[in-house]
Formats: C-alpha cells, sequence, structure tokens
C-alpha cells in the first residue's frame, strides 16, 4: 500500500486490508462511477470493475463502457449480458403485478438488484468481499444496493459518493473538477444530469428538473418529441402464455427481446414519457423524467387481457398484493421473504392468462383495441348492456337483495 494512501486525510474510506486489496465497482461509465476509480485507486483498492448490460444501450455505448473502464486504469473489467436476468427477475413479476408505484412510476432503476448478483458473482472469482458503488447519499439507489448485497452474505460496501457528501454539497461539480484535474473528460449530458438507462426504460434527474422546473429538451432520450411522430398508426400484437408475453407480431421471441423491440417501436411515438413525483425511501420527495415505452406497451396489453379473464374478486384482491410487492421492490427488500410469497400468489393469477392482443397507437398513448382468449368470462346468453338470459322478474329480484341494506337504512331515518 502507497504511503499516500494510508496517510490521506481526506479519506473517510478505510484503507484495505492487506490480505485482499481487491474491489468490485458497479460501474456504468457514467460521472460517478467513472470518478469512483481513480478514488478508490488513491486509496490504496485494486478497482475491478463490472458493467451489467440490462439492455439499455447500443453496442457503441457499450463499447464506450469498456473503454471508459481502461482509461480510468482498472485493474479489470467485465461485461456481462443480464438481458434476461432482468426479465425473470423484474420484468415477469412486474407485469404480473400490473401497478406503478405510487400509480405513476415503473421502477426502472429495478436493474440495480441484477447489477448487485453481477457483483458479487464477480467478487466471488476474485476471492475479495468488497463492492463498491457509486450511489450517492440522498437518494433511493444506496438504499437498494446496500440491502441487495447484505441480504446475500457478509461484505464490506464502499460507497464513494457518500463519503465525499460529508464534505462537498455540490457533489456532481466536485467529480467533474477532480477527474478534469486527472485529466479524464467529462461528457457534456453527464454534467447536466443523472440519467439511467436500461432495457425497461430511462431515466433522468439532475438539473431544472431537481429544481421543480420544466424540462429542458436535453432531458429527452428514446421518445420522439409530438413534432416527430409517424402519421401512420402503429399497430402490434402481443401473444401471452401464462401472463408472459411470448410472441411479437406471430414471431416467438424471448422476453428480453420483446421488450427491446417494444421500446424500439413505440418510442417513435412518444409512448411511456412521462414525469414523477413522489416519496423516495428515505422521505425526500423525488423528481424525475422518466421514458418506457415498451414496458407501457405490455403493461397495457397484459392488463386488458388479465381483465377479460380473471374473476371479479380476483381484479378486485390483486391489486392490494401488487401494490405491496411494488414498495417492497421499490424500497429495497428485492430479498425479502414476504416477496417471494406475493409472487407465489402473482404467479398463481397467471394460469388463464393467455391469448393475443393488438395494441394501437397515434403518438403519446398506446390502446388494447382487441383482445382474443379461450378464456375471457362470456356469458352464452348474456352481453353486457345488449341482451340477457334472464326475465326482469330476476333483475327486479336482484337489486332488492343486493341493494337491502342500503335501502333500509334509507326508509329506517328518512
Amino acid at each position: 500500500m502507497s504511503q499516500a494512501a494510508s496517510t490521506n486525510p481526506e479519506s473517510r474510506i478505510p484503507n484495505p486490508a492487506a490480505a485482499s486489496r481487491d474491489i468490485v465497482l458497479a460501474f456504468s461509465g457514467g460521472l460517478d462511477t467513472s470518478f469512483c476509480v481513480p478514488y478508490l485507486k488513491e486509496q490504496g483498492w485494486n478497482v475491478h470493475t463490472v458493467f451489467a448490460d440490462t439492455g439499455g444501450v447500443d453496442a457503441e455505448e457499450r463499447a464506450y463502457i469498456e473503454q471508459r473502464a481502461a482509461e480510468l486504469g482498472v485493474a479489470s473489467h467485465v461485461t456481462v449480458d443480464g438481458g434476461a436476468a432482468i426479465w425473470n427477475g423484474f420484468v415477469k413479476p412486474f407485469v404480473w403485478a400490473g401497478e406503478g408505484y405510487q400509480g405513476q412510476y415503473p421502477l426502472l432503476v429495478s436493474d440495480r438488484y441484477l447489477i448487485v448478483d453481477a457483483a458479487l458473482r464477480r467478487a466471488a472469482e476474485l476471492g475479495t468481499n468488497a463492492i463498491a458503488h457509486g450511489c450517492t447519499g440522498m437518494g433511493n439507489d444506496q438504499v437498494r444496493f446496500d440491502l441487495a448485497v447484505k441480504a446475500q452474505g457478509d461484505y464490506r460496501i464502499v460507497a464513494p459518493i457518500r463519503e465525499i457528501q460529508k464534505e462537498h454539497t455540490q457533489t456532481r461539480a466536485y467529480e467533474q473538477k477532480y477527474l478534469e484535474e486527472r485529466g479524464f473528460e467529462v461528457r457534456a449530458k453527464q454534467k447536466s444530469y443523472t440519467i439511467n438507462e436500461n432495457l425497461l426504460g430511462v431515466t433522468m434527474s439532475g438539473g431544472e428538473i431537481d429544481k421543480w422546473e420544466a424540462p429542458g429538451e436535453g432531458a429527452r432520450a428514446w421518445c420522439a418529441p409530438r413534432s416527430a411522430w409517424p402519421a401512420e398508426p402503429l399497430r402490434v400484437t402481443l401473444k401471452f402464455v401464462e401472463g408472459e408475453a411470448v410472441e411479437l407480431d406471430g414471431k416467438p421471441l424471448e422476453g428480453a427481446k420483446i421488450l427491446a423491440r417494444l421500446n424500439t417501436m413505440f418510442a417513435q411515438y412518444g409512448v411511456g414519457r412521462g414525469m414523477y413525483t413522489g416519496d423516495t425511501v428515505i422521505g425526500l420527495k423525488g423528481r424525475i423524467v422518466f421514458e418506457a415505452p415498451g414496458l407501457t406497451a405490455l403493461l397495457a396489453a397484459h392488463r386488458a387481457l388479465e381483465e377479460t379473464v380473471l374473476s371479479k374478486h380476483q381484479n378486485r384482491f390483486k391489486p392490494e398484493v401488487a401494490r405491496k410487492w411494488i414498495e417492497l421492490v421499490y424500497e429495497g427488500f428485492y430479498h425479502d421473504p414476504l416477496k417471494t410469497d406475493l409472487e407465489a400468489f402473482l404467479k398463481s393469477s397467471q394460469a388463464k392468462v393467455n391469448g393475443e392482443v393488438v395494441l394501437e397507437t397515434r403518438g403519446g398513448r398506446v390502446d388494447a383495441v382487441a383482445v382474443r382468449s379461450p378464456h375471457i368470462l362470456n356469458a352464452k346468453g348474456a352481453t353486457y348492456a345488449q341482451s340477457a338470459d334472464w326475465g326482469v322478474e330476476e333483475a327486479e329480484g336482484f337489486i332488492k337483495l343486493f341493494g337491502m341494506s342500503s335501502t333500509l337504512w334509507a326508509e329506517v331515518n328518512r
């Protein structure tokens, strides 16, 4: 260990033990994780970076991340394909749940749990128990990351951004200066916003978004503005088996590939873009711009099919389970046993969610315009508001009995 690393008066991160100087950093190539590399190195760590590609970057961006790790001087870098993991570990149960956090936010940063898994596997390969991340001390991700690590073993967690916040209030400006002083450039978009991209979608914060002002043009990623929407409407057909999307326009595809294609198709029409303000895990009010075109389309199709095949009592009760599942995932309890228990119910509810749904968009929103399934709960002799196979007397008798409690109250208390 260098003398400089052992005597640095500004360091609040304990120096690594002599037995293991290796540390695994969950790396995205963004401002925060780029800052972490030289910072950790100056504390005496051998930094091994892991990028879990959960589907939000193209080949060019993936190459940039690998190049960024190399230029920052990491001891090693690996890229892990996380598409299948994020589909099975998050998308399937999330679609089954069918709810956003506080009715709005589709949990687009839930790939954090899969990133943790990739980092822990790399740590096992290197024989170290030291894990680092670039989460800030003000946000939700630190909770998700730390709890996911703690639930899976005895690990040492190092969080450089939390540490520098003890002395620097304007952390992004400090990080930029720190990197530039060491000869590392900072991309323009990283100077204005914190941007997270994955298979689920994009979230943007920082700048005018954090100031409760109207987002600027720079706060746009996948979704086209209204002026660029195609003139012709888009129609796609999704097939579901036990609540899982298995075909797109008649072609069988892996779930992650279906979602990726839906992202591309519906982003052209501006579908899935929104602004969310809500309660964070740590108690602050959070505000982000998000874009989730594919997930929005997938949820619309699944909901339309599910509502036709589940019983009234299933449709009424299921949202209660869904909201609790959403809260657990949002707040970092991805490995809590209650989440597993709730998923068992959600999975059971999907046994008859089989069929095809036709989606249509003309821009901005998406509608399920047709549903086909052998399990639609149709009555053979009746159609709502059109025809019935019961008589007038039966209808009147039902109304009398169904409303008896309220009717009696009104009669007694007139």
